[in-house]
């Protein structure tokens, strides 16, 4: 656990979210702001800043953080049509530096994504 992460903070329990699904190595949970129907974000309980860091360090857990999100697809029914997004770094829009994919579902999406 990372000092001042909030994903740390909600894999603790020291601060509340709304939980859809969990594993030994992996959490999801409802998007505060949610861009879609369907937007979960699944988080690996180890810390590491990025996904592409936590697959170097804990390859095991960067597979439980993607078997949890097709799980979470499966559950809020969206196997139809879904999006895994990871953003990787400041650059690419993330703001919590703890590894992270959002499942996103429930409506069309466009390509290329903005």
């Amino acid at each position: 656990m990372a000092e001042g992460c909030l994903f740390c903070s909600i894999i603790a329990g020291d601060v509340s979210a709304d939980k859809v699904a969990e594993t030994d190595e992996a959490l999801a949970f409802r998007d505060i702001e949610p861009q879609a129907p369907t937007h979960v974000l699944v988080v690996p309980k180890v810390h590491s800043p990025t996904l592409t860091e936590l697959a170097e360090s804990h390859p095991d857990a960067a597979v439980a953080v993607l078997t949890l999100a097709r799980a979470v697809a499966v559950d809020e029914k969206i196997t139809d049509g879904y999006r895994l997004v990871c953003n990787n770094g400041a650059g690419a829009q993330q703001t919590v530096f703890h590894a992270h994919v959002h499942v996103l579902g429930g409506r069309p999406f466009t390509w290329p994504p903005g």
